[in-house]
């Protein structure tokens, strides 16, 4: 009976930790209800995480079907309120799912992440759209063999918050002007007045310059980030072969995880979502993206990820733990 009680008692083991993080292999519903972790709830200024996604089939990496999903991801929600700062985020991307035997998409992510938000009454601050450039046609049947559909190349990505007003600057994300705002801000004058919309633009409305345009809701790499082989960027899609992370899993003969988190897209939110020093947490860590993006940007970080595999080949994504 002893040993039965210091067993429950047992407080979960690092796998890893860096100068910024730690990173936790485990369930992460019941880490996150175990001491040290509690001892971060009001602390964590973003959550972002990409949980197994509702698809209507089994894969390796571990996913629920159906209203069992919806019901499952939804308990998460109140715990992930109790870990967020009064100003806090949770940023969650949802893939799309397909009805299983019939070129027909399947409403379960909506279902749950409208069950997620509901079960926490959280704000949906706004949706993002995810466009992967090199993703892989697919579903295959539909769209390579019988043709009937186009592919699927865009996951969303979900902002909530318990507050309707949580903590972000577009400042921090502005992208480059085009070449024709450019020229208009050398220029100084353009077309004023009123347009077919009945928006009447005056004359000093787009002559400020602030240093970058605001970002649209729509994340897309640029036109040089979709040509790797030209310029050394991190573009959104996952198309790399020889990176850190899979330089260490090959030396070791690790698994790759294969559902790898884009590291510009975490960019993208740690940037507009967060200052340095703030604490980020990924409960469905995977290769552990979210935890080396923080690291690498002045954030904290703290991760968990279930598979043991996944997580001795994240170490790869630290030059002093590979």
């Amino acid at each position: 009976m002893r040993k039965a009680m210091r067993a429950k008692k047992a407080t979960p083991e690092r796998a890893y930790e860096t100068k910024k993080g730690r990173m936790y292999c485990g369930n992460s519903e019941e880490l996150l209800a175990k001491d040290p972790l509690t001892r971060r709830r009001g602390k964590v200024q973003m959550i972002f995480t990409s949980p197994p996604f509702p698809l209507n089939r089994k894969k390796k990496y571990g996913n629920l079907q159906g209203d069992e999903y919806v019901e499952w991801f939804a308990r998460f929600a109140p715990l992930f309120k109790e870990y967020l700062t009064p100003n806090g985020s949770i940023v969650v991307e949802l893939g799309n799912s397909w009805e299983k035997g019939k070129p027909a998409m399947s409403t379960l992510p909506l279902k749950a992440l409208l069950a997620f938000q509901e079960r926490a009454c959280l704000n949906l601050c706004q949706e993002f759209i995810c466009f992967n450039t090199a993703k892989l046609p697919t579903p295959a049947q539909w769209v390579n063999v019988e043709r009937c559909r186009i592919k699927d190349a865009f996951t969303r990505v979900w902002w909530m918050s318990h507050t309707d007003r949580p903590k972000a600057d577009n400042r921090r994300v502005l992208t480059k002007y085009s070449d024709s705002m450019r020229q208009l801000l050398k220029r100084g004058t353009y077309n004023a007045g009123a347009r077919p919309s009945e928006h009447n633009i005056g004359a000093k409305s787009f002559l400020t310059d602030n240093e970058g345009a605001i970002p649209p809701n729509v994340l897309i790499p640029p036109m040089e980030e979709a040509l790797p082989d030209l310029v050394e960027v991190l573009p959104i899609a996952n198309t790399r072969s020889n990176d850190r992370y899979q330089r260490h899993c090959r030396k070791h003969s690790l698994e790759f995880h294969p559902a790898r988190m884009p590291a510009r897209l975490i960019e993208f939110f740690v940037e507009f979502l967060t200052d340095p020093g703030d604490l980020i947490l990924d409960p469905f860590a995977g290769s552990n993206s979210t935890g080396s993006v923080a690291e690498r940007l002045g954030r904290r970080w703290l991760s968990i990820e279930a598979n043991m595999t996944y997580v001795q080949g994240s170490r790869g994504r630290f030059s002093r733990l590979s």
